[in-house]
């Protein structure tokens, strides 16, 4: 293939595996922001938490394919970003670290304590992770890729993305939960609505937010050499299929709302 073909197909799949993550991950994200909301004691919570604990770790897989096709096929674009917004990364990881400690060990201890504090580090680190996201994108929205964006414009930005972040949860948990936890995320759509519109519309929504970022950076004319593309984009079109099979193996696999807690 032509390198100018090789260059649009590695675009085209960052596309698609930014705009995956931000549909999927934004999903077990915005529901782990309101856990406050959705569940307002500990079996309430522990139900909310189990709505999403089996999906978050496959859809952050594909925040890791994305970072790797960044790395692989977009270096130069990959070392600015990482220098240049490296204050915003670093609340993002472990906001991400933190989050997920808290899904991890929130069941390995029998106390009333511990699980509230596990609790209250899946909340804080989902919103450092949509906040950090929201700073982020608020730079790559104008082209800014060497110095993380400031003022007003940048903290509006971050709070939009973050009430994104947190509708589209609502919707996920609307579709995913019983009872009165139900009954809270049914919030955006009312009593007459499908929870499924609602989480449809925030999925469009969530999926815009990388693409445009995307349309602002010079993705063309920082693609790596023809050689390294050659090998990377066709190996990347051979595991593109399977990640999608099985990640719809997952959700099909857990089609069915949560009526009891799991192990978290």
């Amino acid at each position: 293939m032509e390198t100018s073909t090789l260059e649009a197909l590695a675009v085209g799949l960052l596309a698609f595996f930014a705009a995956g993550y931000f549909v999927l991950g934004g999903a077990d994200i915005g529901t782990g922001m309101l856990t406050p909301y959705l569940g307002r004691g500990d079996a309430e919570r522990r139900l909310v938490l189990t709505s999403f604990a089996p999906f978050f770790l496959g859809n952050e897989v594909w925040l890791v394919a994305t970072a790797g096709l960044l790395i692989g096929c977009f270096p130069e674009l990959e070392g600015e970003l990482l220098s240049g917004q490296f204050a915003v990364v670093v609340p993002l990881l472990a906001g991400w670290v933190v989050r997920d400690a808290g899904l991890w060990l929130r069941g390995r201890v029998d106390a009333r304590r511990w699980r509230a504090g596990c609790d209250g580090a899946v909340v804080c680190g989902s919103w450092a992770v949509a906040l950090a996201w929201g700073w982020l994108l608020a730079a790559l929205f104008s082209g800014s890729v060497h110095s993380p964006a400031g003022g007003p414009v940048a903290v509006l930005t971050a709070l939009a993305v973050a009430a994104l972040f947190a509708a589209h949860g609502l919707g996920f948990a609307a579709l995913r939960l019983t009872g009165e936890p139900y009954v809270r995320a049914r919030v955006l759509v009312g009593r007459t609505g499908r929870p499924w519109q609602s989480f449809a519309l925030t999925g469009v929504l969530m999926a815009a937010l990388p693409l445009l970022a995307g349309v602002a950076l010079p993705l063309a004319h920082a693609a790596a050499d023809g050689a390294a593309l050659a090998f990377l984009v066709p190996a990347l079109l051979v595991v593109t299929p399977l990640l999608v099979a099985v990640q719809a193996c997952v959700w099909r696999a857990f089609r069915h709302r949560v009526t009891r807690p799991s192990y978290v």
